[in-house]
């Protein structure tokens, strides 16, 4: 039995280094959602020396939200969406173990939304489970 929650976002689960998220953006693939983005890329295709299994990033641009407290806010909202929704991600990574997809993915949650109204939470929860879905299932990709 372990005593580790399924609902955690755990330090060595985020992406930080700057080798990794220019290969994301340079070499990933891309999904567009109403007002998100996702960028993922399997660490199988890409030789680097990278071991989390998984790992993510949340941005906002100053373009799409000049108010740094409403870029925070919308980082803050993508980072409990991904949290609630990751047990059906890991779930699904899980079940590809044993076939071709396996293994280590890195992925980029991107905020494109316009405006000061920043959608609720359920609406982050739908959003970004439509994206991982599509990831999954490897629907309307493209690189980036």
């Amino acid at each position: 039995m372990t005593d580790r929650h399924p609902y955690r976002l755990p330090r060595h689960e985020i992406v930080r280094k700057k080798k990794l998220i220019s290969l994301l953006f340079t070499g990933g693939m891309s999904l567009k959602c109403n007002f998100l983005r996702m960028v993922y890329l399997s660490h199988n295709d890409v030789r680097g020396g990278f071991s989390s299994p998984l790992s993510v990033m949340f941005a906002v641009s100053k373009k799409t939200l000049p108010s740094a407290v409403m870029r925070n806010r919308a980082k803050r909202l993508m980072r409990e969406a991904y949290r609630i929704e990751k047990p059906l991600l890991q779930k699904r990574i899980e079940e590809l173990q044993g076939k071709e997809k396996a293994g280590e993915i890195s992925i980029v949650f991107l905020y494109t939304q316009r405006g000061s109204h920043i959608p609720p939470l359920t609406d982050f929860r739908l959003e970004m489970n439509s994206a991982l879905r599509q990831m999954l299932l490897g629907t309307g990709r493209r690189k980036v």
